[in-house]
């Protein structure tokens, strides 16, 4: 499917396989908008019962996610906290801002997991100015895992000590679980202890497992019946969608537990270029499916390395100063030593 090429830019570019293929083909469908689509409503009930949740519902995407959860958490002018490098700032457009009036308030940590005290002083930052100046803090938002620092974890106990702050201030827990499900593999939790410790999380089916539409977003039923009327507000209700919510089925029942094979891909190519002069890895121990490294050493600039590997067949994408790797359904152990080799002769 990718002619040869190493698709290693990121989890996105994973390709339903075959067997998906002929679940999407042989879905019972029906009308979703009217909540008539039985394989919609099976994923959904799926979803709900995995994370631990009252309900849930189907969506297009992970960024609609956030937006409807930010919209019905929040009201125009509050902010929301979110660490600095989070999806929901770097990566949606500034989108909350225009559905949702909203700012958000970054918390700058060194692998985007934030601190109880980190939390509540950012809380302080913006609830203690004097009236009428300051903001109410309407929803913390975390990202599990954590994209831009390099597929970093949440552990239950970093998580239960920024829950608890968050129960204790009444101020609604929401997870951007793109790839929550990564993190179960790699600490060896279920995904409904991590569901337990926020207020809404969901989860991301065309990253890592390998399904081409969608995300499922679960809370409590009161929340997820605004969450439908929002789902509407931004157009994000479709009609026999069950041909797409088959293959997000079809991943929950085969494309979970190889994630592990996707965290041993990374450590190994994590290892492999952490021997090549020139090279510096970021995260040489990487928590899931992530590496992060520069080129410097190399005498390359990310443009030129990218371009270099293009060359030999090999996708990766640069993020910001440095190069990020994603390992995915679509990556193989061979792929990982190729890479490593080909990468070896570039100077």
């Amino acid at each position: 499917m990718f002619n040869g090429i190493i698709p290693l830019s990121s989890d996105t570019e994973s390709q339903p396989t075959d067997e998906m293929r002929e679940a999407i083909a042989s879905a019972v469908v029906g009308d979703e908008q009217q909540g008539n689509d039985p394989t919609v409503n099976l994923l959904q009930e799926r979803v709900a019962d995995l994370l631990g949740k009252e309900a849930a519902l189907w969506l297009p995407g992970g960024t609609m996610c956030n937006f409807i959860a930010t919209k019905v958490h929040t009201q125009p002018a509050d902010a929301i906290i979110a660490e600095s490098m989070a999806h929901i700032i770097r990566a949606e457009s500034g989108g909350v801002a225009i559905s949702s009036g909203i700012l958000i308030e970054p918390i700058k940590t060194e692998r985007g997991i934030f601190s109880a005290d980190q939390l509540r002083e950012a809380i302080d930052r913006i609830t203690t100015v004097p009236v009428p100046y300051g903001q109410p803090c309407g929803m913390i938002a975390i990202e599990q895992t954590h994209n831009l620092s390099g597929g970093s974890v949440w552990s239950l106990e970093e998580l239960k000590a920024v829950h608890d702050v968050a129960t204790e201030l009444e101020i609604p827990l929401h997870m951007d679980g793109a790839r929550l499900l990564n993190a179960c593999i790699a600490h060896g939790v279920s995904a409904a202890s991590i569901g337990a410790l926020v207020d809404t999380v969901w989860i991301d089916f065309t990253k890592g497992l390998g399904a081409p539409i969608g995300a499922v977003l679960a809370g409590s039923k009161e929340f997820i019946a605004k969450a439908r009327r929002m789902k509407h507000v931004f157009g994000g209700a479709m009609r026999q969608a069950g041909i797409a919510a088959a293959g997000c089925i079809y991943a929950l029942d085969n494309h979970v537990d190889r994630l592990a094979d996707d965290h041993e891909n990374a450590r190994a190519l994590a290892q492999g270029l952490s021997n090549i002069d020139g090279i510096r890895v970021l995260n040489p121990q990487p928590e899931s499916n992530m590496v992060f490294f520069n080129v410097h050493g190399m005498g390359h600039d990310n443009k030129s390395f990218v371009e270099a590997l293009k060359k030999q067949n090999i996708k990766i994408g640069g993020v910001g100063s440095s190069i990020r790797a994603v390992t995915h359904l679509d990556v193989t152990a061979e792929d990982i030593q190729q890479t490593i080799e080909t990468i070896r002769t570039l100077r």
